[in-house]
């Protein structure tokens, strides 16, 4: 078989084991390591052009660094808030520490040890930002605190990655050594990476930008050159590619550039997927289940647990906490990246490949369902989390001491997102009086400040409701953004007994059906009302003549 129809085979495979792991939920990270599993000499040995399969993986792990480099411009990087930092650095210790110790119990080599454990810290920026966005909650408190502790993480692995590969072919060397030699390499970075940012990169990437197809040629080029030149600094080619794009993120074409190497990056991605599946020893993966078993359980439970338990001492809800946690339960891409890193430059062997992918398939696959059924998982585990909240959760209940001055509301509105926070306003200047309802601190705030009538917490607790004036209320509108959510709200409203009307915001039909099985009365469609009215408006300027007869 010729390279060309083994890789028009491979990409068959993997877009039917895609659609097969969509259809199942899961990111379609795992059914490319299974394509690489089932292609390889393990099963089927369909892959025989290694070399060409390794430089695309090697260009895949480029642009994803470059991606990430991207994201992280100067003014995200400095308004990283103090819960995000305390939890993303509280989180990387606690896992490494832990990590290591559990990995050296579990008969491991003190270096293989210590590279597994930092792998341990990773989780996947790309799997949770996609969840997070199909559950419209990367806007919300907890996805907005989440984003901001995968940011530290991105810096850290960069962090690790030169770390790691300053000790290339210095197992000798002191630890002080390495330090300094790290350091300096560091500081004449970014010393020359500043004056490219500052005088040269901005009229180049300008003048490039004249064409969307040379830009694109131009980002590329840039991100593996600067990888290239990284490995020959003695960094590594991931470091340099970070370093080309975080050299970018600070520019205009920022977005531009990251939409159209988003669908290339995962294109690449898929073969070194498949080069990791292919090249697994499955000889040796066998004493490595046990302790992929202990690892993955230590990251499902004990990752999420250190989340929960710095946001709990910073004062945040325990329900902020859980759906925080949650976003660290599994090991990303990244990790994988990293020990093969490791592999690369000899400091370990392949069995500590083995355990890391193993490890990553199970992580991802669990957390995946634990993050789409993160609310009425937590419904059924509140109650045993109350040591993760203080007494006083003073970053949450600041805004609670402010009460909502609509005592009583005709309109009471629960979730103050785009649309409801627009509903809620336009009711009042309607002249109806409404009261807001929102778990988000911050955009309680912001809309007390704009004159709303707005009152903190959680509308899926029945008790909750007890605080708030629903007699005098006629209509419940609920714009939650999942059916979970919305179902504990009917409850919640039933237990209450509350006797006015409930109105449902729907995304969908498939959502709005589910809500209507449940009992809802009324369910609104704002996306389908709102091109209806738009299909209304332009044929009315189309052809007046008909809205006029």
């Amino acid at each position: 078989m010729t390279a060309f129809s083994e890789f028009s085979l491979l990409l068959i495979i993997s877009a039917i084991a895609g659609a097969i792991s969509v259809r199942l939920r899961q990111p379609v990270i795992i059914a490319y390591i299974v394509v690489g599993i089932v292609a390889g000499p393990a099963v089927l040995g369909l892959v025989s052009a290694h070399d060409q399969i390794d430089l695309l993986a090697q260009v895949g792990i480029a642009v994803l660094l470059f991606l990430v480099g991207l994201k992280l411009d100067l003014h995200h990087v400095r308004h990283i808030g103090p819960v995000a930092l305390a939890t993303g650095l509280g989180q990387l210790a606690f896992t490494i520490a832990g990590g290591f110790a559990l990995i050296l119990l579990l008969g491991k080599g003190v270096m293989e040890a210590l590279y597994v454990a930092i792998a341990l810290t990773f989780s996947s920026t790309i799997i949770i930002v996609k969840l997070l966005s199909d559950k419209r909650e990367l806007d919300s408190l907890h996805g907005r605190i989440a984003v901001g502790f995968l940011i530290v993480q991105d810096l850290a692995v960069v962090l690790a990655m030169m770390a790691m590969s300053a000790l290339r072919g210095s197992d000798e060397a002191a630890l002080v050594d390495v330090i300094v030699s790290l350091t300096w390499r560091v500081m004449l970075a970014a010393a020359v990476l500043y004056a490219l940012m500052r005088w040269i990169l901005p009229g180049l990437v300008k003048a490039m930008a004249r064409s969307q197809e040379l830009l694109l040629i131009f980002a590329i080029a840039w991100g593996t050159g600067l990888a290239a030149l990284g490995e020959w600094a003695g960094f590594s080619k991931e470091a340099g590619a970070f370093l080309a794009g975080f050299s970018l993120a600070s520019t205009a074409y920022r977005d531009a550039i990251n939409a159209r190497l988003a669908g290339i990056r995962d294109f690449l991605l898929l073969f070194f997927f498949i080069d990791l599946g292919a090249k697994l020893d499955f000889s040796t993966l066998g004493g490595e289940i046990m302790p992929a078993i202990v690892l993955s359980l230590f990251v499902l439970i004990g990752n999420p647990l250190i989340v929960m338990a710095i946001m709990g001492y910073m004062g945040y809800r325990k329900r902020t906490g859980f759906l925080a946690g949650l976003t660290v339960a599994q090991i990303s891409e990244f990790s994988i990246v990293f020990v093969a890193m490791g592999i690369s430059l000899g400091h370990i062997g392949v069995e500590a490949l083995g355990l890391t992918t193993l490890v990553g398939l199970v992580t991802i696959a669990l957390s995946t369902y634990m993050i789409l059924y993160s609310h009425p998982l937590y419904q059924r585990l509140a109650p045993l989390l109350g040591c993760f909240e203080r007494r006083n959760p003073f970053r949450e209940q600041a805004v609670e001491t402010d009460m909502h001055n609509g005592d009583h509301p005709e309109v009471v509105i629960f979730g103050l997102g785009r649309y409801g926070g627009r509903l809620a306003r336009q009711l009042q200047e309607a002249g109806i009086r409404v009261l807001g309802v929102d778990f988000d601190p911050e955009r309680v705030g912001e809309l007390r400040e704009q004159g709303l009538a707005v009152h903190y917490g959680d509308g899926q607790e029945s008790g909750f409701l007890d605080e708030l004036p629903l007699k005098s209320a006629q209509w419940v509108v609920s714009t939650l953004p999942d059916v979970e959510s919305n179902l504990a709200f009917l409850n919640a409203l039933k237990e209450h007994r509350f006797c006015g009307e409930v109105a449902f915001v729907a995304r969908d039909d498939a959502h709005g059906l589910a809500l209507k099985q449940a009992g809802a009365p009324t369910v609104l469609y704002p996306m389908r009302d709102a091109v209806d009215y738009t299909v209304e408006h332009f044929v009315a300027l189309i052809r007046p003549e008909e809205e006029s007869a």
